[in-house]
């Protein structure tokens, strides 16, 4: 300042002065030699123009003698926003965590009082049960998805004892192999050494009961083997990992950007100075200046839109009870690309259902199921004579009495009393009436076989091991003794069974099986290959049904081969196998049935409208090939007129090339591939397997562990880099959701441990189409639209900052400082701003109603560096229209530039976000005007930046107006012949 001596400044001071003036006392080599930290230049011409700011800031900053030199305006402004972001961001991840940890401490400490219908709380040896058979059933679908029941067996030497208490009377103990992922083996001994001699007893999978299952039938007793940690069911399932969306790494990137900007602008500033003084303070006090580059208040914007978005999903009444469970990736519904969807449960409900029996020259749907029932009890009340020519009648009775007897359902009667301890086999408590009755087997598809003869008039009442009963319409019992069963294998596709009739004593061997196995077993026919397709085209599972007499003579001969067969040492399953297939030739064809498993509600719609998004989706499932390509034909995940590509069982390197060739030369081609296949082919031929399944429209992967369906997961993201998305419902589905980039759980029959380990809930499969085709939209845009308008605020003001100093010999001076700052990124914009997470492009009913506008979001294009340009040569244009336009304008009265400058940067703000918003909501109005208001009523308040007697007059307001107009309108302009001449797809729906 003219006048002033230099002796007087103290060390921790800016000098502001005239060089004019200074040269005339002081040479310019003593004044470069002097030891002061900052220097700054102002030109003479300006300096009586401007002496409000350089007394302003002098007296600030000389005033203060104990701050360091880089200190740029009050600390406040810089740690309160940074303080503000930080703690708005841990309490939303605190609320994150407590939610997590109150539903974990819910589900871990829940009591198990009984087994009966309890989940198994670990690990164990199966040494005694309740049933008279030494087997009961359990239910395993929290750890394979699969809802069927497996058939466990007892350890024979501890259910052979006489009393229950007696388990803890012999000496005996159990070797288990280390804990293992694989679900399906086990190898163990049981060993007890107070009998003389000792009994040695070896353990397979069958007497094992894991973790999560569900004992069905009866009670358990076990040692435990493996317990926490060591579980099969946790073994099987990952850590959760923290999930970050693509938009955040997005912003991550475009943030990078914007730091290496504020540095090249203050390195430029620098050099442009002509590095004057100590030009590396200088360098940081740039830094300083233009970090309003950086937008810290991007974080809390976002935390808070995150937020909002995640209420208005819960708060949506067409998708009711959806939970969402983590706030941090909402947009993520909006870039998905892949869908990987386990199947039982999640796209069926798994209960089957009898709809079609076909005999050739008939065909009996659901309408006319009684008929068949009335046949049936003309069969049985007219008493049988000789028929020459089979009627109707007596073909239909023969179709239905097969299906009763060639399965492996057992009856299950539920005791009144409950069974506990020595009463474990007290039958008389037990209800056989068929109200009380419920059917077990390894396999829906037979149970809902049997409930349909039940529902005609033939019922099966009871079974063991070596017979079973029937009972007739007019209540009579019918035995049959089970002389051999002949199980399904994936290999066989069939199951067989040869029963004598005690009345009778006729021998039949009975079988059904998939189309393909039994084509070639049954008499020649015209009609079945035609039928299955038709019935497959309807979305039913098919089995063929048929039958063999045979005479005593021919059971014997075959039962010495059989045995003889069984007892051999080497290639003991091809001779078996040569032996049953030695009966398989010339059996007369009974009939076709068709099942449905009935489908989730709006399944097939729900796909199509994923499919039309651009979204691929993949079926991973733990249940068989046969089941899950009837599943994806029905539910429409492959369109009718794609063929489908089953991918042959492969075991070695070879195998797996040339099947992957055989597969190369089809296109458009859905695949189904096995587990196993799987592994192999992604042993040898990762990249070569995922880049020919990723080109596929849909893959089902089918008996699939739970830790192949994470891997599954991981490898497209790994090989792909787009977005994945996992929903089940299910155990088996938790490592699935986890790896996901977004997981979705559904809470079903299978329990909640899908729904609680996914990031949204779901009670329906039908309501992730709106919740990504309006929720993950909406999300998507608007967090990108707020991201950038965020980013846009930094860059306008740090624009006129540069202005500011360029135009003064480039003084690292802040143009507005205290409060100012402050209130620029809070209560004058924040509003306004915050108000674009209400914004939306497309009506929710047009979103569904075209869902290919998704695809659009897929691409990245509502946040890239295209449109991060674009926003920030508005800014620049902005930012020096406003800079620029104060000083022209007012060039009399620069005392006056804050209140010019920063008047119609908080206008211009407000218009902008009117120029943004593509819908209007009222709360959009109101955030407008009660930031304007809000800014209008500080200013008699901000006497130490404002002069009230000249923000009032006219002069001030037309300038204002005409600078923020000049600073909007042709953006305006712009917008208005973009859409009028390049419409965005959306807005063509919308007009």
């Amino acid at each position: 300042v003219p006048g002033l001596e230099i002796k007087e400044l103290k060390a921790r001071t800016v000098w502001l002065g005239c060089p004019e003036k200074c040269e005339e006392k002081y040479p310019k080599n003593a004044i470069k030699n002097q030891k002061y930290n900052v220097f700054t230049f102002i030109p003479g011409v300006l300096y009586e123009q401007f002496k409000f700011f350089l007394n302003l800031y002098f007296l600030v900053v000389s005033c203060s003698q104990f701050v360091p030199a880089l200190k740029i305006g009050y600390l406040y402004t810089y740690w309160a926003p940074l303080g503000f972001v930080l703690t708005v961001t841990v309490v939303r991840e605190a609320v994150d965590e407590f939610r997590r940890y109150k539903r974990d401490k819910e589900m871990n400490s829940q009591l198990y009082s009984k087994l009966t219908n309890q989940r198994i709380p670990s690990d164990m040896v199966f040494l005694r049960t309740s049933e008279k058979t030494g087997s009961c059933f359990i239910r395993t679908d929290q750890l394979d998805g699969e809802t069927d029941w497996k058939l466990k067996v007892a350890v024979s030497c501890t259910q052979r004892l006489p009393a229950l208490g007696d388990l803890f009377s012999i000496n005996a103990y159990v070797y288990a192999q280390k804990p293992q992922l694989d679900i399906h083996s086990f190898e163990g001994t049981f060993t007890r050494e107070d009998s003389d001699p000792a009994v040695h007893e070896s353990l397979s999978i069958e007497n094992t009961l894991w973790a999560s299952t569900v004992v069905a039938s009866g009670t358990v007793i076990g040692v435990v083997i493996y317990t926490g940690k060591e579980t099969r069911s946790v073994m099987n399932t990952s850590n959760p990992k923290n999930k970050v969306g693509l938009l955040d790494l997005e912003l991550n990137q475009l943030t990078k950007a914007l730091f290496l900007a504020l540095v090249a602008l203050s390195v430029v500033m620098v050099t442009l100075q002509g590095f004057v003084g100590p030009w590396y303070r200088n360098l940081f006090r740039f830094l300083l200046l233009f970090s309003y580059i950086i937008p810290i208040s991007l974080r809390v914007n976002l935390d808070m839109g995150k937020a909002a978005y995640g209420w208005m999903i819960m708060k949506d009444d067409n998708i009711p009870g959806t939970v969402v469970r983590t706030s941090t990736i909402p947009e993520e519904l909006g870039r998905l690309v892949y869908l990987l969807t386990d199947k039982t449960g999640t796209l069926t409900q798994n209960e089957m259902i009898f709809k079609r029996l076909h005999l050739g020259t008939v065909s009996y749907g659901t309408d006319t199921m009684d008929e068949i029932q009335s046949h049936i009890i003309n069969s049985y009340s007219q008493p049988s004579a000789p028929k020459v020519r089979k009627s109707v009648s007596s073909r239909i009775h023969e179709a239905v009495k097969a299906i009763a007897l060639c399965h492996n359902v057992t009856p299950v009667y539920e005791s009144r009393a409950g069974v506990s301890g020595e009463t474990e086999y007290a039958e008389v408590d037990q209800d056989f009436s068929d109200e009380n009755r419920t059917y077990q087997a390894s396999s829906p598809d037979e149970v809902a076989l049997v409930q349909w003869t039940e529902s005609v008039g033939l019922t099966l009442v009871n079974r063991d091991l070596t017979s079973m009963q029937l009972k007739t319409p007019d209540g009579h019992i019918l035995t049959y003794y089970i002389l051999q069963i002949f199980p399904f294998t994936s290999e066989s596709k069939r199951m067989g069974i040869i029963v004598r009739d005690e009345s009778s004593g006729e021998i039949t061997f009975y079988m059904k099986g998939a189309d393909v196995a039994m084509s070639t077993i049954v008499q020649y026919n015209d009609w079945l290959e035609e039928e299955c397709g038709n019935m497959a085209r309807e979305g039913l599972r098919t089995l063929v049904v048929a039958k063999k007499s045979l005479t005593e003579e021919q059971y014997q001969d075959f039962e010495s081969r059989y045995n003889q067969a069984k007892l051999s040492i080497h290639d003991r399953n091809l001779k078996v196998a040569a032996v049953v297939e030695s009966l398989e030739r010339e059996m007369e064809l009974l009939c076709l049935t068709g099942v449905e498993d009935q489908l989730q509600a709006d399944v097939r719609p729900t796909l199509e409208m994923l499919r039309n998004a651009g979204i691929k989706i993949w079926m991973l499932t733990g249940d068989k090939l046969e089941t899950a390509t009837c599943i994806a034909k029905s539910s429409h995940l492959v369109s009718r007129t794609q063929d489908i590509h089953i991918f042959r069982p492969v075991t070695t390197r070879g195998e797996a090339h040339l099947e992957l060739n055989a597969f190369r030369r089809k296109h458009d081609c859905a695949l189904v591939i096995s587990g196993d296949s799987l592994e192999v082919c992604l042993k040898y031929y990762e990249h070569e397997f995922v880049e020919l399944a990723c080109q596929c429209p849909a893959v089902v992967c089918c008996r699939c562990s739970p830790t192949q369906k994470a891997h599954i997961v991981k490898l497209l993201q790994h090989h792909t880099g787009k977005r994945t998305c996992a929903i089940g419902d299910g155990g088996n589905d938790v490592s699935m959701i986890q790896a996901a980039d977004c997981g979705i759980g559904i809470e079903g029959k299978e329990g909640k441990q899908a729904s609680l380990a996914a990031d949204f809930s779901i009670t329906q499969f039908k309501h992730i189409g709106r919740l990504l085709m309006v929720h993950g939209r909406n999300s998507y845009k608007r967090s990108a639209a707020l991201g950038q308008f965020v980013m846009h605020r930094g860059l306008i003001i740090s624009t006129m900052q540069a202005v500011f100093s360029s135009v003064f010999y480039f003084a690292s001076v802040p143009l507005y400082q205290g409060f100012l700052m402050v209130g620029y990124a809070t209560i004058y914009t924040m509003f306004p701003v915050f108000s674009l997470v209400l914004d939306q492009d497309v009506k929710p009913e047009m979103a569904l109603l075209y869902p290919e506008l998704y695809k659009d979001l897929t691409k990245g294009r509502s946040l890239s560096f295209k449109t991060f340009l674009i926003w920030v040569l508005i800014s620049i244009y902005q930012g020096g229209i406003l800079m620029y336009g104060a000083l022209l304008l007012f060039e009399s009265e620069f005392v006056h530039v804050v209140a010019i400058s920063f008047t119609a940067l908080i206008l211009t703000e407000l218009l902008m976000v009117a120029l943004t918003i593509r819908t209007w909501h009222w709360l959009m109005v109101v955030a407008e005007f009660l930031s304007l208001g809000c800014y209008v009523a500080s200013l008699a308040f901000l006497n130490e930046y404002f002069d009230v007697a000249f923000i009032t007059t006219v002069t001030f307001l037309w300038k204002v107006s005409a600078i923020t107009v000049v600073s909007c309108l042709p953006l305006y302009i712009i917008k208005y012949l973009k859409r009028k001449f390049s419409p965005p797809s959306y807005s063509k729906l919308t007009s």
